[in-house]
């Protein structure tokens, strides 16, 4: 007698779609026969890990018999100087990602809400609904965050208020004011968590570091990741900051050794490489300004973006767009599913990949 396990599963999970990452190279050169794709989907550093921790990862691998620190000391010792934080306020994650769910998991049942913005990054959402509590979602302005909305839908019930800057898809990002107004109005058994995913690529001078901020406000979370600028997104290390009492909470629920050893190595090593992420950054801007230009020569509208991706508005014909260039060996990211039917979001890469799919992308839309 066979058992309908999707009966059985908890109310949060049964009504899950898994999340949907950008479609692999390998898949798409085996489903086309393809040799030559470029992929545009996944907000990845197109110059890769810099030297300092390719040397480290070589370095680690000799070690990979034996389990890693589960502490993680070396990683947070760097990080605690590099930030200015006690290592206590540190809890490192499989990615990013992986902090998030595990706040979600310490502080959020079913009886709780979590409040997030509209177009905001899916794994909030999924976080929310695997423990069952309400998503409570805030229309977006002018497709960024509207903090001021974000701090009235607030109430006794709510637990934890994802702010992304910058935010993913839309690239848009609030100023320094803006977040410490909300932080100032935020109650204290709500924790209000700012994910800066793409911290390093913004320049703007009122953008601010929340990390600075945590001494201030108990109940402020930061998150960030080493996928984006340091170029180590397949080894999958991130982390929080905030205050040692909520990091030692989040360490109850975190996995033993959630982060291997070869990638705390990379990680570490990376911290010290700035001439890897100057180089980095000063690529990303140089390239995101040829993709805008881009888009101005084909009459196309985007989103201003102070991350490492665009989303571009290619109309109506965004899905057939997306499949024509898909069959170039061009994979960039459809974002339908964040309700931005008409839109493509695109990763700065390289020089010759971005001059390509602007080419590819011309034609797609003649014809």
């Amino acid at each position: 007698m066979s058992c309908d396990f999707l009966e059985i599963a908890t109310d949060g999970v049964r009504g899950l779609r898994p999340y949907q990452p950008g479609k692999p190279i390998e898949e798409l050169q085996r489903e086309l026969r393809l040799t030559e794709v470029i992929k545009l989907a996944s907000n990845e550093n197109p110059l890769g890990a810099g030297p300092r921790a390719r040397a480290a990862i070589e370095a680690s691998i000799t070690e990979i018999s034996r389990y890693p620190d589960g502490n993680g000391f070396a990683l947070k010792r760097a990080l605690a100087a590099e930030l200015d934080v006690p290592p206590a306020a540190l809890t490192l994650g499989n990615g990013s990602n992986d902090v998030l769910e595990l706040i979600v998991r310490a502080f959020v049942t079913v009886q709780h809400e979590v409040i997030f913005s509209q177009h905001a990054f899916a794994v909030y959402a999924l976080a929310t609904q695997a423990v069952g509590a309400k998503a409570v979602v805030t229309p977006a302005c002018q497709w960024g965050h509207d903090l001021d909305a974000m701090t009235a839908a607030v109430n006794e019930r709510t637990r934890v208020m994802f702010v992304a800057n910058p935010n993913n898809p839309t690239g848009t990002w609030s100023r320094a004011s803006e977040l410490e107004r909300l932080a100032e109005a935020t109650p204290d058994y709500v924790l209000l968590v700012v994910d800066e995913a793409y911290y390093d690529y913004v320049g703007e001078a009122d953008y601010p570091s929340c990390v600075d901020w945590v001494a201030r406000f108990p109940n402020l979370i930061v998150t960030r990741t080493f996928s984006k600028v340091h170029g180590l997104a397949g080894l999958r290390v991130g982390f929080a900051v905030s205050d040692p009492a909520v990091a030692e909470i989040l360490n109850r629920v975190r996995q033993p050794f959630n982060v291997n050893g070869v990638a705390m190595a990379a990680a570490t090593a990376a911290l010290d490489d700035r001439g890897h992420v100057a180089r980095s950054v000063a690529h990303n801007r140089a390239e995101l300004t040829c993709l805008k230009a881009g888009f101005d020569r084909l009459g196309l509208d985007y989103i201003p973006s102070v991350g490492n991706f665009v989303c571009v508005d290619v109309g109506p014909r965004a899905a057939e767009i997306y499949s024509i260039l898909l069959k170039q060996g061009i994979i960039v990211r459809p974002v339908e599913a964040y309700g931005m039917p008409t839109h493509l979001r695109v990763t700065a890469g390289l020089e010759a990949e971005n001059s390509r799919f602007l080419d590819e992308l011309g034609r797609a839309i003649g014809g």
